[in-house]
């Protein structure tokens, strides 16, 4: 591209004084790429949107659009060689299929997978269409990609299948790359370079109920379907009547999006077991939603972290994005083992990993962490901070948008040809009715009714 190289970054999430995982990832993001070149940060618009944002983002300018708007998408691409955006936002806009900025479609989040389990309490009648509709938004992202990022190797593969199905593996993009690198990258969340900094008392000694000298073990982000906060509740139940000093804190039920705040979650569950079990308020309590700049002063106040899901195919392709604040914190973690931050844990000896649905298993580890010596698991912290920095995490992300280009199959040559799918899809659906007809017998039912008729006509052969 004849251009001087800049990027556009598109959230699809509030950016601003409250963040949940996306704003956080893409103002990093923009922290670190404005160091290269030239960065636009777009939120959406929010009717209360904070504008004050929790640390310096020199070179990075802000702006906010209307997510079913073009006319205040486009002037923002206009002015950018490169855009980075979720794939659901190319969905809202059949536009982006003739813009000439190069598109980088961030997969970080394992939508399709989170889908499932969001809407699992459902009928099956009911989800036919809006499935359809979910993976029509996916197809989207899929087609009018120029470059993908996610956050794992797990995710990467995950990837380089959904678009080998959609054709985007082809001889273009192999012989462009035969490691498909250029096509398919793994940029996960990052660390910040500077340290933590307490600057106020948040929770010991100012939520009612915890001492200062109380274990606050922390469940950071939010209570989405896959994860499981009822075994962490369960497992201080166990811990409550010999270890009352710990408590557990969800200091995250709100989330500051307003858009998600229909999402279903298992708040209402976790509140409900709780009471049931008389821990509301003396082990057990529930906060709102922190402000990102005090966030810090939650980490560092807390003394182990929990990170509980349930097992699921969203299990094998999540990247929990609190993991790495625990680590910038020193936090000692006890993670459900099966995700890949799990494995971050176990590989660099950051805290312990239990089974799925195990309060027990909970309940031991956290009492290992809590008494054992900060200083033990101190050298692990450090070497985890250094290997899993942002500007690490990223750098792919920077190579690309320093040299853009456009992937090599964005054609009609090598994307599928709409009107060949649809003779392929009826040329499929015409054989399976024939296995169909042949399963159900009126294929063999035919066959000797032919041989009737040949007896018949010519005699016993």
């Amino acid at each position: 591209m004849s251009r001087a190289p800049s990027l556009l970054i598109l959230s699809h999430d509030v950016v601003g004084s409250q963040m949940a995982g996306p704003g956080i990832r893409y103002y990093h993001l923009a922290r670190v790429l404005a160091r290269h070149l030239p960065v636009t940060l777009a939120a959406p618009e929010q009717p209360e949107r904070a504008t004050e944002l929790p640390a310096d983002l020199a070179g990075v300018s802000l702006a906010t659009y209307q997510p079913n708007e073009w006319q205040t998408v486009a002037p923002l691409l206009a002015q950018a060689t490169v855009c980075l955006l979720p794939g659901d936002l190319v969905a809202r806009f059949r536009q982006f299929a003739e813009v000439e900025t190069a598109l980088v479609i961030d997969g970080y989040d394992p939508v399709l997978s989170e889908w499932l389990a969001v809407y699992a309490h459902r009928p099956l009648d009911e989800l036919h269409e809006p499935w359809q509709h979910r993976l029509a938004q996916q197809s989207a992202a899929y087609d009018l990609g120029d470059f993908f990022i996610c956050a794992s190797e797990r995710q990467r593969d995950w990837w380089l299948g959904q678009l080998e199905a959609r054709g985007r593996v082809n001889p273009a993009t192999y012989q462009a790359d035969p490691t498909l690198r250029q096509l398919v990258d793994v940029v996960p969340y990052g660390l910040p370079v500077e340290p933590p900094v307490a600057t106020r008392p948040m929770i010991k000694g100012v939520w009612q109920g915890i001492a200062p000298a109380d274990k606050v073990v922390l469940w950071g982000g939010g209570l989405w379907p896959w994860l499981d906060p009822l075994t962490a509740i369960r497992a201080i139940h166990q811990l409550a009547p010999s270890r009352p000093e710990i408590k557990l804190i969800f200091p995250g039920t709100r989330h500051p999006n307003p858009n998600v705040a229909t999402m279903p979650t298992r708040l209402e569950e976790a509140r409900a077991l709780a009471h049931t079990l008389e821990l509301t308020d003396r082990q057990v309590f529930f906060g709102d939603w922190i402000a990102y700049t005090d966030w810090p002063n939650v980490l560092l106040e807390s003394d182990v972290a929990l990170t509980l899901h349930l097992d699921s195919i969203e299990t094998r392709l999540a990247f929990r994005s609190r993991m790495l604040e625990y680590i910038w914190a020193g936090l000692p973690v006890v993670a459900t083992m099966g995700d890949a931050t799990s494995d971050l844990i176990a590989g660099y000896g950051l805290g312990i990993q239990v089974p799925a649905n195990d309060p027990t298993a909970v309940a031991a580890a956290l009492v290992t962490l809590i008494d054992e010596a900060p200083a033990l698991r101190a050298e692990a912290f450090a070497r985890a901070r250094t290997d899993l920095s942002w500007e690490r995490a990223a750098a792919p992300l920077v190579a690309f948008c320093r040299a853009p280009r456009r992937a090599p199959d964005r054609s009609n040559h090598w994307l599928p040809n709409p009107h060949q799918v649809e003779e392929l899809q009826a040329e499929v659906a015409h054989w399976r009715g024939l296995v169909t007809r042949y399963e159900q017998g009126r294929f063999m039912r035919a066959m000797h009714r032919l041989a009737q008729l040949k007896r018949r006509l010519w005699g016993k052969p």
